[in-house]
Order: structure tokens, then C-alpha cells, then sequence
């Protein structure tokens, strides 16, 4: 995406963005403090933004630290926000941060995600649940979305399996309306071919006052409920960081904490032998 958006005019930039976000030129201007003839001319090409005027515009945009780098780029000017691999030493506290949530979650399953839903790490929870699957998806990169919805993946094991793949198709509608990444609408895509397994139930109706949509996995101990939550850190100004997700899921109910304490520690025990 950087190579392709990055030969645009930053004026077409700049418009495309306000347009994506649903705003008016008067209602951008309003939010940056500048006039609406100054925005215009930018959008147009009459005026070139400076460095500041283009991060003043990115936050009402709303746009991902990545995009604000090619904005920057378009402008002639060079990134400010540097990409590191979560193992560089600058980022060694959050890498660390990282581990200490996995870890201490468990013996409940959670996991790390990048900004495209690929495994940058797990707990020892999760194993337990992965039982099964077909080798070809565990294979590095994994990516979460596939894991989950393939036919050959967690997909015939979920019994709320209408419901849950709602949730996710809209959690990644948003998350494409939010970077306006083509590798995520071509996952989309990819995802929405995936034929529904044998059984298919239709939408439930909301479970747990219709507050969390719930992930209802059929295992060798039963039926296991969970919610799951997602954990981001706060004002990041490293790329990596910003798209790194922390997703965490608990047990929905007393009997489901107890097969997963069970689960984990008969995990833990054939690992040990």
C-alpha cells in the first residue's frame, strides 16, 4: 500500500481521507483550526501543506500512524513514525508487557495480533483449543480471521458459528473503513468465500444481555463459553505498537473456568513428560 498510495498528490490524499471519515470540508477545518479556503487549496494542489499542518490533519482524520507516514511522504516530506519488530530493544518494555499479559492470563486463552490478524504470540492456553486443526493453517504466518472461519480450521467446532462469524466480518468491516488496507478487503473477501460448516445455526438471540457477542467452542470437555476483550496500548508512536492487539478471552461461566484450569493443567502435564 505504501508503494501505490504514496504516488498520489497529497491533495488527493488529504481528500480521500476526509471523504472516508464522512466530513465536510467545513467540519475538517473546524476541527484543525484553519479556514476552509486554506483545506481547500490543499486539496486541490494550490497549497502544499507543511510537516505540522499534515499531523494537525491526521488527528481528526483519524488516521493510523502507518498512513500518516505515506501523507508525509506524498508531501515530499520523510516519515516520522518508525516501524520496528516487537524483539527490537527499543521495544523491549512492551515486548516484555506483552508477555507478562499472556502469561498472566493464563490458564485462560490469549493471544497477540497484528494489524492484519496474524499470531505474533500466545499463551499455553491456547493449545488445548487448537487440537485438531489442520497443520497447513498453523503454519507461520497464522492469521486468526483464516484459523477461525476455515472449514478446515476452528470453524466446525464453533457452535454459535452464524453468530460469531457476524462478529468478526464486522469487526473487520470497521478495521477496513479505519486504514483502508487492500489486504484486509482481499481477506474479506477471501473469508466470505469460506462455505459455512454442516449445521449451521442462523444469529442467536443476544446471550448475556446482548452486551458481548460470546464464542461458544466445542471441545473434548464440552461446549466452552468465552467473551473475548482486546487490549491496546495507549498513545503509541511506534507503528508496531499501534497495531499490535492483545486479545484476551475469559470464561462466560463457572463451569467453563473450571474445564479450562483442567484442560491447562493436562496441557501442562503431557508438555512435562
Amino acid at each position: 500500500m505504501l508503494e501505490t498510495v504514496s504516488r498520489q498528490p497529497i491533495g488527493n490524499l488529504l481528500r480521500e481521507w476526509r471523504t472516508r471519515r464522512r466530513l465536510s470540508q467545513f467540519d475538517l477545518a473546524f476541527e484543525a483550526d484553519i479556514s476552509t479556503r486554506h483545506l481547500s487549496f490543499m486539496e486541490t494542489g494550490r497549497s502544499t501543506p507543511s510537516r505540522e499542518m499534515l499531523l494537525r490533519l491526521s488527528e481528526p482524520l483519524e488516521i493510523p500512524l502507518r498512513e500518516r507516514n505515506v501523507l508525509l511522504m506524498a508531501a515530499g516530506y520523510a516519515p516520522v513514525f518508525p516501524e520496528r519488530p516487537l524483539d527490537d530493544p527499543a521495544l523491549d518494555a512492551a515486548h516484555k508487557a506483552v508477555g507478562l499479559v499472556l502469561t498472566g492470563h493464563e490458564p485462560y486463552p490469549a493471544l497477540a495480533i497484528d494489524r492484519r490478524w496474524n499470531l505474533v504470540a500466545a499463551n499455553r492456553a491456547l493449545a488445548p483449543l487448537l487440537e485438531g486443526i489442520d497443520a497447513e493453517l498453523l503454519r507461520p504466518p497464522v492469521n486468526v480471521l483464516r484459523l477461525s472461519l476455515h472449514p478446515e480450521g476452528l470453524a466446525p467446532k464453533i457452535a454459535n458459528f452464524g453468530e460469531w462469524r457476524a462478529h468478526l466480518f464486522l469487526r473487520l468491516r470497521q478495521q477496513i473503513h479505519a486504514t483502508a488496507d487492500p489486504f484486509l478487503e482481499e481477506l474479506m473477501r477471501e473469508l466470505n468465500d469460506y462455505p459455512a460448516p454442516p449445521g449451521e445455526d442462523a444469529p442467536a438471540e443476544p446471550e448475556y444481555g446482548g452486551v458481548v457477542v460470546p464464542l461458544r467452542l466445542i471441545t473434548k470437555a464440552g461446549v466452552l463459553s468465552f467473551f473475548s476483550t482486546t487490549t491496546i496500548f495507549g498513545t503509541p508512536v511506534d507503528i508496531t505498537l499501534s497495531e499490535l492487539a492483545v486479545e484476551s478471552l475469559f470464561p462466560a461461566d463457572t463451569d467453563t473456568a473450571e474445564k479450562l484450569r483442567e484442560m491447562f493443567a493436562e496441557y501442562l502435564a503431557s508438555q512435562a513428560e
